[in-house]
């Protein structure tokens, strides 16, 4: 088996998903900004009998990114599935009247340049394995633009127009290239909401590779 490499690693649905991969026997690699939060997945997962380790990254900044999932390749392999889905900070969602073009600067790096950075860097590996996935994982304003969340409505939709392009231009490589649209947010009891549903689907993602977007449940009326 080889690497899941998890951009956006946290408590909820990052945990989850990176316990699912790693019971089917995949090296885990987490990547966020909180080195003491990775410290405590990674000894959770650990406990589960998951070969993990944690690698700090900013998704805001491009060479810390790269650099993370370098070192990610080199200490553990190859990256066969990267899963990009970190959290959509707070002051993303504003008003479509009340953002600017300096608002969306930060929105845009965390939704469409941190994408490409992370898939430049792990593609090559990739190609070098003869197969991989890429699993983006957005909200419903990728699907569905909503005017008091202006950031994330115009971001996710640059990030899902890359993810797109890339499901296309790397099919007849093995690569498969899929994205989860979340519309509801993830609770414990939601049915297929939760931190362990949305992982058991992503796994399945990857492993039926059918098709590029897919959505948890139905985007409300």
């Amino acid at each position: 088996m080889t690497t899941f490499a998890l951009v956006g690693a946290g408590p909820g649905l990052g945990l989850a998903t990176a316990r699912r991969f790693g019971t089917a026997g995949h090296t885990v690699a987490l990547l966020a900004r909180d080195s003491r939060k990775l410290e405590e997945l990674t000894a959770e997962l650990s406990g589960d009998g998951i070969q993990a380790r944690g690698f700090t990254a900013d998704v805001l900044d491009t060479a810390s990114l790269t650099s993370a999932l370098q070192a990610v390749a080199d200490a553990l392999g190859p990256v066969e599935i990267l899963q990009y889905s970190p959290a959509p900070r707070a002051d993303f969602m504003r008003s479509v009247l009340d953002t600017s073009a300096d608002d969306l600067e930060a929105p845009l790096t965390f939704s469409v340049k941190g994408p490409v950075t992370a898939v430049r860097a792990v593609l090559s590996g990739m190609r070098e394995l003869g197969r991989g996935t890429l699993l983006f994982v957005n909200g419903g304003t990728a699907a569905r633009p909503h005017p008091d969340r202006a950031g994330t409505s115009i971001a996710f939709a640059g990030e899902s127009a890359y993810a797109r392009m890339l499901h296309a231009a790397l099919a007849q490589e093995n690569i498969h290239v899929a994205q989860l649209i979340i519309p509801g947010a993830i609770r414990p009891d939601a049915e297929r909401n939760s931190p362990d549903a949305l992982a058991e689907r992503l796994y399945d993602i990857h492993h039926k590779r059918d098709g590029f977007r897919h959505y948890s449940e139905p985007l409300p009326d």
